[in-house]
């Protein structure tokens, strides 16, 4: 864990007119079963605080609700309205469609900012360009660079968030993935496209399915794959799902966690291994010799 992993809190911009996808609401676009918004919160659930600057909706996880005054106001005026309910030395600052956004992605801006004397750590996209809206920033540095701006500029409202880097000193990490936005319904089907090949939809079921059912578990998907394939070819096809399906029940009676669920697929593999090495026809008596007839002397 880094210095800030534990004291970090996060503001999540989800206010957005969307004029690029007709007003449609685009947090609440599903993206692989799950709303681009739901997906965010999930990356950063590591924060202490979750501020999402936006008007209340339903959501996977709880959060704190916030609104930039007048609504509407830009990036800018969402962010300091966000600020005004967190307390932790580092803000994530992050935008609501984003949906490759991951822990693992948020785990490393954390480590960057603690790693360099900077105020701010941003992603970049895939043409280099900083990504404020997927960034780490040092809350002190960050209320200093918003108040200077504010006073220069007679308010925030209407104001774009780019040039506010200007008064900070910012790191860069590359990603080209989980900084790929949604604006457009191009963006859009470009996820859900992605998101289906063959490379991550394995893990993109396992993470929705998780959080679906309010798991909170790392699962060993090759294990339980290897199981599966086991299962259908030693005994019958049906049997790969059952048999899954079983090892997860067994897990849970057991105390949960992943080495519950590796002990259960470790036992059921190898009873599928039994089961198919045993034959299924019996074996062929030994042939006799004409002096092992009842005659023979």
């Amino acid at each position: 864990m880094t210095a800030h992993e534990g004291a970090h809190d996060a503001v999540v911009l989800a206010g957005g007119a969307a004029r690029r996808l007709g007003g449609a609401d685009k947090p609440g676009v599903r993206v692989g079963g799950r709303t681009l918004l739901d997906r965010v919160l999930a990356a950063c659930a590591g924060a202490r605080t979750t501020v999402v600057v936006a008007d209340p909706r339903p959501t996977e996880r709880p959060v704190r609700w916030a609104r930039e005054e007048p609504a509407g106001a830009g990036p800018l005026a969402a962010l300091e309205a966000g600020l005004r309910h967190t307390t932790a030395p580092i803000i994530l600052a992050l935008s609501a469609d984003l949906p490759f956004l991951t822990a693992t992605t948020v785990r490393g801006l954390l480590a960057a900012l603690d790693a360099g004397p900077v105020d701010a750590v941003l992603l970049t996209d895939a043409t280099g360009r900083e990504q404020p809206l997927v960034a780490a920033y040092r809350t002190t540095a960050l209320r200093r660079a918003l108040a200077a701006h504010a006073h220069r500029h007679g308010g925030l409202a209407g104001l774009p968030l780019r040039p506010l880097l200007a008064r900070l000193r910012t790191g860069r990490l590359p990603d080209p993935l989980a900084s790929f936005d949604c604006d457009t319904w191009e963006d859009i089907a470009s996820a859900r496209a992605r998101i289906r090949e063959h490379g991550r939809v394995l893990d993109e079921w396992m993470t929705a399915v998780t959080d679906e059912l309010g798991i909170d578990l790392d699962v060993d998907t090759a294990l339980l794959l290897d199981l599966a394939r086991d299962a259908a070819h030693g005994v019958a096809r049906p049997a790969a799902p059952l048999t899954t399906f079983l090892v997860g029940y067994a897990a849970a009676r057991a105390g949960g966690g992943p080495d519950a669920v590796a002990e259960a697929a470790r036992r059921a593999t190898a009873l599928a291994a039994r089961w198919a090495e045993e034959p299924t026809t019996a074996p062929e008596a030994p042939g006799r010799t004409p002096d092992d007839g009842p005659d023979a002397a």
